[in-house]
């Protein structure tokens, strides 16, 4: 890499800007007091127990299984979420 002298080096001045302003002078996102609403009222539902998660060898075999193996032959391509037949 080749160094320049400080001498030929010019950096350009920067823009001169306006001071900054203030687009609207109201409230954007309401008062401190409403915060958590939404999730105060809602009703809490405990979690529901799910059989153990595949870890390792076993959960590469299945999922190989899942979109390689056990895919329908015909009809329109469906996601890996989709619940339709």
């Amino acid at each position: 890499s080749s160094h320049w002298p400080q001498s030929q080096i010019s950096v350009p001045a920067p823009p001169a800007r306006d001071p900054p302003t203030v687009a609207a002078m109201g409230k954007v996102h309401g008062s401190l007091a409403r915060a958590g609403k939404v999730k105060n009222q809602t009703p809490k539902v405990a979690k529901a127990e799910k059989k153990k998660s595949l870890t390792g060898r076993a959960k590469k075999r299945f999922t190989y299984n899942r979109r390689f193996v056990s895919v329908v032959k015909g009809g329109p391509k469906r996601g890996p979420n989709s619940n339709n037949k």
